[in-house]
């Protein structure tokens, strides 16, 4: 089996999966094994960074109290390092680049000449439904699948995202940090013509010990949600697909 080092000056954008270490991929292991630093969020899970010495880990994560580091400095962290010398693995939950703020990371080190890799991984908004027995996709229920965040960019005057649009569509809709928001997109949903009835559900932290599944319809996901308990990070799924969960659950392992 290859094996894949590390290389001093090379940032590595990688995606460590939703949270299960053995979803990471082999590349994604190797690296984080052999780099001088790994920068990591919070979503990786308690698995995945447990594995990496203390002396070697940075957590550039949400903190306590709403705390976090701003993505200015995670940008400017990552150039310093790799120009120090070092081999640095910026490690995120799911794939770098499905609302993972890694396209901006790319951008930023190529505007200052440092050399960078991607290593994708297995995305949150496909596993997590699909571990509790919910597919993206079904030939009788769905025929696309849309990805949309629920936590947009606060300095937008407005939402970009159409969700009249979306209601029309049709398909499943896979929302990722949409917990709190839920009545808001729901309701917005239901206004632009989405049938109340539309199956729908919450996966907390997919793939983890600790996951948790709340199932309802658009008219009642958020009293679901409420009484089950769900916090973030969860991914809400909406569609035909979504009452598949019923329907296997008593076989899933």
């Amino acid at each position: 089996m290859r094996e894949y080092e590390a290389e001093s000056g090379v940032v590595y954008l990688v995606g460590s999966g939703p949270g299960d270490p053995g979803l990471l991929t082999v590349k994604a292991r190797d690296l984080i094994e052999s780099a001088d630093l790994v920068m990591h969020d919070k979503l990786p899970g308690p698995d995945i960074l447990g594995r990496i010495p203390t002396a070697r880990k940075e957590d550039v994560g949400k903190r306590a109290h709403g705390e976090r580091t701003p993505q200015s400095e995670i940008n400017e962290r990552l150039v310093a390092a790799a120009r120090d010398g070092r081999s640095v693995v910026r490690l995120k939950g799911g794939d770098p680049f499905v609302f993972g703020r890694g396209g901006e990371e790319m951008e930023h080190l190529a505007d200052h000449d440092v050399p960078f890799e991607v290593v994708p991984g297995v995305t949150s908004p496909v596993a997590a439904p699909g571990v509790v027995g919910i597919p993206a996709t079904h030939r009788e229920h769905a025929s696309s699948v849309t990805f949309v965040t629920g936590h947009e960019d606060p300095t937008k005057p407005e939402s970009t995202v159409d969700w009249a649009a979306l209601a029309e569509a049709g398909g499943t809709i896979v929302v990722l940090m949409g917990v709190t928001r839920l009545p808001e997109y729901t309701a917005a949903l239901r206004n632009a013509g989405m049938d109340p009835e539309t199956p729908c559900a919450l996966v907390e932290r997919g793939t983890w010990p600790d996951q948790q599944v709340a199932t309802g319809t658009l008219e009642t996901i958020v009293e679901a949600r409420d009484d089950v308990g769900i916090e973030p990070p969860a991914v809400t799924v909406i569609g035909g697909v979504a009452g598949l969960h019923e329907t296997v659950r008593g076989s899933l392992r």
